[in-house]
């Protein structure tokens, strides 16, 4: 590998984009995290997966954010705790991307049940092998200061390192390249799976012509569910590519790595995956939107009431409604929301 390129310089505007990044992130993160503890009916398996995958992403926004906050010029011991904490989160949060990929496939396209322990491998790999990366990289002091031409501003792999390549591939490039393959080709082939078995039902369905009529409304349901999967790998790819990008001008000694424009992508990319996240799961999922709405409207609707009920320094009860034609309450059912 050619000499190393000198620093890349990081204006207050580029730190302060990446650093807004790096708190939506946290923000959506915590609420993925907020979301999964406060409802346990919304807690499928796959959301489960996302839960790790969330935390990984809240560890990472806060270790980026420090990172750029400080703008390292040397390599110092928050440096290394810092670079070690990111180079942990990052890599966790490819395998559990890849995690939630893999168990989808495996689900709806193979069909195969998946105990505990499949689950089981998840957390081993997930967790285990990143974790064996970075304190293997901290014990042989390969993390340290980059000199923000593979970051922006945090620490991740030594420029002094001879052999800071081969790492920067061990701790990260190379899972991140992995992904960039592994996550179209599944994402592909489950919505494939998913168009073929929808055709399936709507092809026996139209013998019977009072269930055809209700197809256009089942449609949209499987076109929104195909968007979402196709999105998954494409936000994901598009997030990452800027590092990638950098990676490789790097290794050409390229003073391009150096480009604003690439800084400040690079920097939105590796931060925001939590804020992705978030959008995809909780905002665009409509389960979760609605529950989350209905929750703030209950508190602001509370709050609102509360002076109401105080006005006239004691408890205002509302009449019970007298009329006969209405059910009572042991006559009537509880109406369940629609998920």
């Amino acid at each position: 590998m050619p000499g190393p390129l000198p620093p890349t310089e990081l204006y207050a505007s580029e730190r302060v984009v990446v650093l807004v990044s790096c708190v939506l992130s946290f923000l959506g993160s915590s609420l993925l995290v907020c979301t999964h503890a406060l409802w346990p009916e919304l807690r499928p398996r796959p959301r489960q997966l996302l839960l790790y995958l969330s935390l990984a992403d809240l560890l990472s926004a806060l270790s980026y954010f420090y990172g750029v906050l400080q703008d390292f010029d040397r390599t110092s011991w928050d440096c290394v705790l810092q670079g070690a904490l990111s180079t942990f989160a990052n890599t966790s949060s490819f395998f559990w991307t890849m995690a939630i990929a893999l168990y989808l496939y495996i689900t709806i396209v193979r069909g195969s049940p998946t105990g505990t322990g499949l689950l089981c491998c998840f957390y081993l790999v997930s967790w285990g092998v990143p974790l064996g990366i970075t304190v293997a990289a901290v014990a042989l002091k390969k993390i340290g200061y980059d000199a923000s031409n593979v970051s922006v501003g945090w620490c991740w792999v030594n420029l002094d390192a001879e052999d800071r390549v081969l790492w920067m591939l061990l701790t990260g490039k190379v899972w991140e390249i992995l992904a960039y393959v592994t996550l179209p080709v599944l994402y592909i082939l489950i919505k494939k799976h998913i168009n073929r078995a929808v055709s399936i039902l709507l092809l026996s369905l139209s013998e019977y012509r009072p269930i055809l009529s209700r197809a256009p409304a089942f449609q949209p349901r499987t076109s929104i569910a195909d968007k979402k999967l196709i999105l998954i790998p494409v936000i994901f790819i598009i997030l990452r590519i800027w590092s990638t990008v950098r990676f490789i001008l790097t290794l050409c000694n390229s003073p391009a790595v150096q480009n604003s424009v690439l800084v400040v992508l690079h920097g939105i990319g590796n931060t925001f995956q939590g804020g992705a996240n978030c959008i995809m799961f909780v905002l665009c999922t409509r389960v979760v939107r609605t529950r989350l709405f209905s929750s703030i409207c209950c508190c602001h609707d509370n709050e609102l009431d509360w002076p109401l009920q105080r006005s006239n320094g004691h408890w205002q009860h509302p009449e019970p409604h007298k009329d006969k034609d209405v059910p009572g309450p042991e006559r009537t059912k509880p109406l369940l929301s629609s998920t």
